[in-house]
């Protein structure tokens, strides 16, 4: 061993002097330059006045194990001077010279801290797991600088809920840690929307129950400055020694945001023509949240409005703020209107245009329901799931988008089989699982031998977790079907699926087939905290047969009013939230109002909501 180690560290000198000869000091600063470690963040001190090439030339004469760790702290004293390439280089050359766990550890942060300054975040992500590997075998704890390069590389990776766990747990490791850090961690809990919030919660990083509670305090009551003040109070008691005690002290000072009177609102929707019903839907909701509201409502049938002449429409009803259009055609010529300057709520998605400062538009993209079930259900611990997803254009972006983001999360990409709403959809559903060929290898064996074989079905044993995208028919038949081909020796599969298999019109319908699924829904749609039951109730009484779409459109018009006085806020304060009939929502830094949904199951004939554990 001593014989190799000397070669190894021989030929690692030779390099390493080459290197010295050529310079490679030129290297220009990287962009992530700021997460880089201090000095004093380096593994052992060493001597503050020698840079990393004296002290690779200082273990030439070292004996082995004190060899490495001198070319430990060189690579760490080589990021210090923003030479990425060459901390990585040598981190990666002195890692077969140590057979010691803890050395590997750090030379694997090192490495990730490299490659994380050379943007190469996937291989820096790479690179903490291998530290997380090596730290299994080991008796220490995680080190602040594997938690602070985990928070910046998640986030580079576009991963929000684990950055801030990372960001959580790297604060509790730093004794130096500053009133900016603190102010750091509250603005990255402030882009959360609420069922990342509620994931951040169960990774059960250090001090998350004190942010947790004042986020949603801010949350909930941040428009309401009286209110939030003795909410506020109330935390201070709970969570005396929290490092957020400097976060409350600001939101005390906290001024209460000026809102506009808003006396004249329009309301643009189609009102005549071919969605003249969707129109009076979304004008029923509209008026349903009137209330003690004491603006004057003006709706303008948007099927028989000339959209270059708005602007002056508009300023001769003297309109303060507008709601609408609400087809996504109409939103594309409203938003043509250079000269419309008034206060606006789009109830539609503007295609790829960007929104200018005093728009808004309510997102109901099925992607983004997409995405919050994904991200919830890969963090249950699934590793095979299986996406079952009707043919049509709708389906088939949600599947795509759900994969997507299965991928991106785990580094699996799920199978995803899809299916005709027709006859043929259960042998799709059987060679999905697998099923058919559990037969066909039953029907071979009881050809070959005199007696008939009784025999069990078996279903393949690789998937734990089936996603449905599809409308509430097909996932009627879907699921009994998958329960009886589900192999008696098998675990049961869980099942999930999108919003688009409930139908709150057949909740009171024997749903037996359907015990056991769960499902993402809006607010409006399920009963539960967050429903308007009295004008749930209402509703189903003066339109008891209104479709799934329909009721949608009503939320929408219902949330939209109660917006109009409540968005200045929301831009003004990126932690406050509204809790709507069509989710909660939060206004995002393009100007999108983002949904978060609850989830529901059936249970028998009973359709509740339930927090996903």
């Amino acid at each position: 061993m001593t014989n190799y180690f000397s070669a190894r560290k021989s030929t690692l000198i030779t390099v390493i002097s080459l290197m010295v000869l050529a310079s490679c000091s030129t290297t220009k600063p990287s962009k992530s330059e700021k997460v880089l470690p201090k000095k004093a963040e380096i593994i052992e001190t060493v001597n503050a006045t020698l840079s990393a090439d004296e002290l690779v030339a200082q273990a030439i004469a070292q004996e082995n194990d004190q060899a490495v760790t001198t070319f430990i702290q060189a690579s760490s004293l080589y990021l210090v001077e923003a030479k990425p390439h060459k901390a990585l280089w040598l981190a990666t050359q002195t890692k077969p010279l140590t057979q010691s766990l803890l050395n590997q550890y750090h030379l694997a942060v090192i490495s990730a801290q490299s490659l994380l300054a050379l943007e190469r975040f996937d291989k820096a992500q790479e690179a903490l797991n291998n530290a997380n590997e090596v730290k299994k075998n080991i008796t220490n704890s995680h080190i602040f600088d594997y938690y602070q390069t985990l928070a910046v590389v998640q986030l580079k990776r576009n991963l929000p809920i684990a950055a801030l766990d990372a960001s959580l747990r790297a604060f509790a490791k730093n004794p130096d840690a500053t009133n900016a850090d603190i102010e750091i961690i509250w603005q990255q809990l402030c882009q959360l929307s609420q069922w990342q919030h509620q994931q951040l919660r169960k990774m059960a990083a250090p001090n998350v129950d004190g942010w947790s509670k004042l986020l949603t305090f801010a949350n909930k009551f941040g428009d309401d400055n009286a209110r939030l003040k003795r909410y506020l109070v109330q935390w201070q008691r709970d969570f005396s020694t929290h490092p957020a005690q400097v976060i409350v002290a600001q939101l005390q000072q906290t001024q209460a945001t000026l809102i506009n009177e808003n006396n004249n609102v329009a309301v643009i929707i189609p009102l005549s023509g071919k969605q003249v019903r969707a129109g009076k839907v979304a004008q029923q909701g509209v008026l349903a949240a009137y209330n003690n509201n004491t603006a004057t409502i003006h709706f303008i049938d948007s099927n028989n409005l000339e959209m270059a002449t708005l602007a002056t429409k508009l300023e001769e009803l003297n309109i303060d703020y507008v709601i609408g259009p609400l087809l996504k055609e109409n939103v594309k010529n409203y938003l043509a209107q250079t000269d419309i300057s008034t206060p606006t709520l789009l109830l539609n998605l503007p295609g790829n245009i960007v929104l200018k400062p005093h728009q808004v538009a309510l997102s109901m993209r099925p992607e983004d329901e997409a995405i919050q079930a994904a991200t919830t259900l890969s963090r249950q611990r699934y590793q095979k799931p299986l996406i079952l997803s009707h043919q049509d254009k709708a389906s088939r972006r949600i599947a795509q988008t759900f994969s997507q983001q299965w991928q991106h999360i785990t580094g699996q990409q799920p199978e995803t089989v899809f299916f005709n709403g027709d006859a043929k959809m259960q042998n799709q559903l059987k060679a999905s699982l697998s099923v058919d060929t559990s037969q066909e290898r039953t029907k071979e064996l009881n050809s070959r031998i005199k007696y008939s074989i009784k025999s069990e079905l078996r279903n393949r044993r690789d998937i734990d977790m089936i996603y449905i995208v599809g409308m509430p028919l097909e996932t009627k038949l879907l699921k009994p079907y998958i329960d009886v081909n589900t192999s008696p020796f098998a675990d049961i599969i869980p099942i999930y699926a999108s919003s688009r298999s409930h139908s709150a019109k057949n909740d009171k319908s024997d749903n037996r087939d359907l015990s056991g699924l769960v499902f993402t829904e809006m607010p409006w749609q399920l009963s539960g905290k967050q429903q308007n039951k009295a004008l749930a109730a209402q509703a189903k009484k003066l339109w008891p047969n209104r479709s799934d779409s329909l009721q949608t459109i009503f939320a929408m018009g219902f949330d939209s009013l109660a917006l109009v006085d409540k968005l200045s806020a929301m831009k003004d304060k990126t932690y406050l939230r509204h809790y709507g009939q069509t989710g909660i929502l939060q206004l995002a830094d393009n100007n999108i109002l983002k949904r978060s949904l609850v989830w529901g199951k059936y249970s028998r004939n009973k359709v509740q909501e339930i927090a996903i554990d």
